[in-house]
């Protein structure tokens, strides 16, 4: 399944590989369609418990990025392979900002413990 999702957005064509933005601070709706996301991107929501959640909308290239795999991998461990709607990823979400201006700036981490 992680596979197949990969596979899918890595044919996506993204003009700025890093670029992201932050969309509210508020709580997601999972019964509230959203259309706000761009061509070549995906919505995250971020946090570890339902107050501190945010949602992101990240490029579709950083699933090229061995960090932010592990961020997948983290969110695998802690929901599963078959989670529905949004995909979430369980870490701060001060660490995951760091992790996003780092691949921005063009850093290369190989674990998230050097960015915490």
């Amino acid at each position: 399944m992680k596979k197949l999702m990969m596979r899918r957005l890595s044919r996506v064509r993204v003009t700025h590989s890093t670029q992201y933005s932050m969309l509210g601070s508020e709580p997601p709706d999972p019964t509230k369609q959203r259309s706000d996301v761009p061509h070549g991107h995906f919505p995250v929501c971020v946090g570890m418990d339902q107050t501190s959640t945010r949602r992101f909308i990240v490029s579709a290239e950083l699933l090229r990025q061995p960090i932010f795999v592990e961020l997948l991998n983290r969110s695998a461990q802690e929901y599963g392979f078959e989670q529905k709607g949004v995909l979430r990823i369980p870490i701060n979400v001060v660490v995951f900002e760091r992790v996003l201006e780092s691949l921005r700036q063009g850093q290369q981490h190989s674990s998230l413990d050097e960015l915490v």
